[in-house]
């Protein structure tokens, strides 16, 4: 080689070094909240230390991990790959050669530092209980310290997979240790889990293998839970989304269906219509059972007792509202009678000084039938109105007493009735009589009482600052767009404000269900206070979508960028309860759908369908396709428990269970699977009832609602994105815009709804191009 061509050599060697250094010198770095800048790169690291190994972020040790020996024999081996800088997963793995008894195999963590921020998807109170597989919906455990974060995830392809290896979490925050592995496990309480001995391994292969997540986030709404989220969505929930999960047919055939049930082959026992101070009033009762059903073997009974309700759970009106949208798209004036004699019963609950009560019913008596004593219904000129029984009885809260949020929640459904249904002004000046009412309540730091005597206007004695704050601060909100009242705002504002400085930061998710429905576990230690072992609170779903939601509608309503930053913290909080895989041992399609609490057992609630357009509206608000993903898997897990021939493996479920199931009963759909805590092959987990406006008839509300906001295909110019809502393939185009395919091969007209400009129909008897 020339001199000439070995310096001009050395020269492009010497650029390219020096190129090189610059790429690593500007690769994107991030504070550590610990002091000194971090690589993306370097943020993770797992290394072997002892017996174990040390995870570290930023440089700085958080916790061991050591794995178990298995039948004397420690693991043949383990295996680290790391994903990206910040993830990685780790396994080990054992061959067993005869089968073994140990009751417990568990990777044991140690923390090294005291995190500020521990959580986990649900309670083990107490030495011995832990976090059993039933629960993995979005199973992780996190940890948070000034702004970093650090997550461990079960490896979701192998939990379940052995049938008598179940697979468990435990969490001991004061001790600063945690378990991962697989354990027997009992239900000594509804629902919290207990280990038990007789679990035994092989002959085979086992492994224990997990991801780790490590995160940087400081500011003041720092959010350990999105990159969890993401990553469990991404890695387990998509490739479900991508196959069609969690069901295989249009939202219009269910809603169908649901109508069909309610007011047809069941109608003589869901739809009520009566005479009520001289007023037609109609709605679906509160709650039927499979003895009502015509084919049942059995004569039928009354369970609990023959009621309307207009409660939070529980919303006549907001069920009347999708019958009525229903109505409207098809033209069906049954359905739309049948709506407004709801919105009459809602209407006619009586005000006094502008609170009402939430439940109208009337009692039971016992007769003979098929030579059985059963309960069945006096007659609706017995009827008296009354409050919801899901109530702190024992502190004094007697049924007299209005329950502030179903009446705020209620006076939210009459506002938006007005709004996007029919003008009513009845209905806006119930709700303002309410607020004059409401805005009195309000204490000096923001908060709305829980319970309140309707005569002497005296709250209970607890849950009188709680994140049942937020729907009245959202229906203040939307009260002041709709009437321009500054006062209204700045009462709902107010409200927002406190339960974001003592609520949301603190984790604090209790409102009625968490202790006043069917798990009162910690009711008399633990109300307002964390459980001290886990160092997180009895949590409730609800609270986080709420105060979501009236987030979100402060940020709507001031433009201030941190109620967005809040609201979307406390929506990938509320996303760590949604199912974003398909375990073996849940024997329904399990995609979207949501839990309750972290000391529950149901899969598939009703509550879904509530939270669906939620998450839509924040992919509206911040452009992150997943969350309009996850809405859209929720809506349309609303439908999976329903009997029908849409729902072939649900189907056969129910047969199992109830035989004499037919044609007449498809619409029937449980508001829940799994509510035990234990499900099998053979149908446990599947239910007996149907609460209409908690199940069928809220999901088929929520399916008007949406497509009348969304449409079946959402298309947003501005971000160059589209999705399909409702069986409609969409295929973005090179040249532009995106080609629509009605996966259902019917040839459909569907509504297409844009971000900006009108909404069309576009036929789709031939693939068709929108842009």
């Amino acid at each position: 080689m020339s001199r000439r061509r070995r310096i001009r050599l050395i020269l492009i060697l010497s650029v390219c070094i020096i190129v090189l250094a610059a790429v690593i010198a500007s690769a994107p770095r991030k504070r550590s909240p610990m002091g000194f800048a971090t690589a993306e790169a370097d943020l993770l690291k797992i290394e072997a230390a002892g017996a174990g190994y040390v995870i570290s972020i930023a440089g700085q040790p958080w916790t061991e991990v050591a794995f178990p020996s298995l039948a004397g024999r420690e693991p043949d081996r383990v295996l680290i790959s790391r994903l990206d800088g910040g993830t990685a997963r780790v396994s080990a793995t054992w061959t067993v050669a005869r089968e073994t008894a140990q009751d417990e195999l568990a990777a044991a963590f140690r923390w090294r530092l005291k995190p500020e921020l521990w959580w986990a998807p649900h309670l083990a109170p107490e030495p011995g209980f832990v976090v059993a597989q039933h629960v993995f919906r979005s199973p992780a455990l996190i940890t948070a310290r000034e702004g970093a974060s650090l997550a461990v995830i079960p490896d979701l392809d192998l939990v379940g997979r052995l049938e008598r290896n179940p697979w468990f979490l435990d969490y001991d925050a004061p001790a600063g240790q945690a378990r991962l592995g697989m354990t027997l496990t009992d239900v000594p309480i509804h629902v919290l889990y207990k280990k038990k001995p007789g679990q035994t391994f092989g002959p085979g292969e086992v492994e224990i293998a997990f991801f780790v997540l490590a995160s940087l986030d400081a500011g003041p709404s720092a959010d350990p839970w999105r990159r969890v989220a993401d990553f469990l969505w991404r890695r387990w929930g998509r490739p479900l989304w991508d196959a069609g999960e969690p069901i295989q047919a249009p939202l219009e055939r269910y809603v169908e269906r649901t109508y069909a049930w309610a007011f047809g082959t069941w109608g003589p026992s869901v739809w009520q219509e009566f005479e009520l101070g001289g007023r037609k009033v109609g709605a679906p009762q509160f709650i039927v059972n499979i003895s009502q059903s015509p084919n049942s073997p059995e004569p039928w009974f009354q369970r609990e007792f023959l009621s309307i309700w207009n409660q939070a759970w529980f919303s006549s009106l907001r069920s009347a509202a999708g019958l009525y949208r229903h109505g409207r798209r098809t033209g069906n004036e049954a359905d739309l009678r049948r709506a407004r004699l709801a919105k009459e019963l809602a209407l006619a609950a009586p005000q006094t000084d502008g609170l009402f009560p939430s439940v109208i019913r009337t009692d039971n008596i016992k007769v003979e039938a098929g030579g059985k004593k059963v309960d069945r219904p006096k007659g609706w000129e017995t009827a008296y109105w009354t409050n919801s029984d899901r109530r702190p009885e024992e502190h004094g809260v007697t049924a007299e007493y209005i329950h502030i949020l179903d009446a705020s929640w209620t006076a939210l459904q009459m506002i938006r009735w007005h709004r996007e249904l029919e003008p009513d002004p009845r209905l806006p000046a119930y709700a303002e009589s309410y607020a004059a009412a409401l805005m009195k309540l309000q204490d000096s730091e923001g908060f709305f009482p829980g319970w309140v005597h309707p005569k002497t206007k005296t709250a209970g004695t607890v849950m009188n600052k709680t994140p049942e704050t937020s729907p009245s601060a959202t229906f203040l909100l939307e009260l002041a767009a709709l009437t321009g009242r500054k006062d209204y705002r700045a009462a709902g504002l107010k409200a927002v404000d406190a339960v974001l400085r003592e609520i949301v930061p603190a984790g604090r998710w209790e409102d009625f269900e968490t202790y006043w429905s069917c798990c009162g576990w910690g009711l008399e230690t633990r109300l307002g206070r964390k459980v001290e072992r886990n160092a997180i609170y009895k949590q409730n779903t609800l609270s986080m979508f709420w105060t979501a939601e009236a987030l979100l509608q402060a940020w709507r309503a001031t433009g201030r960028a941190d109620y967005l930053a809040w609201g979307r913290r406390t929506l990938d909080e509320l996303s760590m309860a949604q199912q974003v895989w398909q375990p073996p041992f849940i024997h329904v399609p399990a995609l979207g759908g949501f839990g309750v609490m972290n000391a529950d057992g149901e899969w598939n609630d009703s509550r879904e369908t509530l939270f669906a357009e939620l998450f839509l509206d924040y992919y509206r608000a911040v452009g992150d396709p997943v969350y309009f993903e996850r809405g859209i898997a929720a809506l349309r897990s609303g439908f999976v428990m329903m009997y029908a021939p849409e729902n072939p493996k649900v189907k056969a479920m129910w047969e199992k269970v109830y035989p004499w199931f037919g044609p007449a009963d498809y619409g029937f759909t449980m508001e829940n699977y799994g509510h035990g805590g234990r499900t099998s092959a053979a149908g446990e987990g599947m239910g007996v009832f149907t609460i209409y406006d908690w199940g069928n008839g809220a999901a088929a509300e929520a399916a008007g609602r949406i497509i009348d906001h969304y449409g079946q295909v959402y298309v947003d110019r501005a971000r160059g994105q589209a999705f399909g809502l409702d069986m409609v393939e969409v295929k973005p185009e090179a040249k532009g815009g995106w080609t629509l395919v009605d996966k259902t091969g019917a040839g459909r007209r569907v509504r297409v709804v844009f971000d900006k400009g009108e909404p069309r129909d576009v036929d789709l008897t031939i693939p068709a191009l929108v842009k």
